[in-house]
């Protein structure tokens, strides 16, 4: 092994998060209102409402996916211009040895922090693709996002998650809150 090769593999094992890949999981795009909706643009700006989340699952010991749901939803007069919504996800692995309390902050600010951009892109590419300008979503501060929010790791593989006990694991419920972006 060359010393290049040494330190890259020295970086990543004392990587306290690692990301082996990341995919998309469910991806939809509708134009409900098409062709008129073109019209429409040519006259008025869209109202633009855009929604960011996070999940993560337990799938094995240290091992978690770790899934960005995103959605856009603009209107013009009331009529949706374009529905998007993207479940972004990716597979990563938690560092023998990192602290429980390390645990929530790597899954619900590195992780997203890492395949974001890749997600926004997917956005950006599926509504120049459906016939807008790509949406170009502003980067995201998942570190306010998680403050905001109190996230919980699923346990999707029926053992107890990585976390003190106040922190249990419950089943994903609907967000009242959204982040708006």
């Amino acid at each position: 092994m060359s010393d290049a090769e040494q330190q890259a593999a020295g970086a990543v094992a004392d990587q306290p998060l690692v990301l082996h890949t990341q995919y998309i999981k469910d991806l939809s795009f509708e134009n409900p209102n098409a062709p008129r909706v073109f019209t429409m643009l040519q006259q008025q700006a869209p109202q633009m409402e855009v929604a960011i989340d996070v999940s993560a699952s337990k799938l094995q010991d240290r091992i978690y996916e770790v899934a960005l749901k995103m959605s856009a939803n603009p209107t013009v007069e009331g009529r949706a211009v374009f529905v998007i919504e993207l479940d972004y996800c990716g597979l990563v692995s938690i560092k023998e040895g990192v602290q429980p309390e390390q645990v929530r902050p790597l899954l619900f600010i590195e992780a997203p922090s890492m395949i974001f951009p890749f997600a926004r892109r997917i956005i950006a590419d599926a509504t120049r693709d459906g016939g807008f300008p790509p949406l170009l979503i502003n980067p995201i501060n998942f570190a306010e996002l998680f403050r905001q929010k109190q996230y919980d790791v699923e346990d999707a593989g029926g053992a107890a998650p990585e976390a003190p006990a106040s922190e249990a694991a419950t089943p994903e419920a609907p967000s009242d809150a959204e982040a708006k972006a």
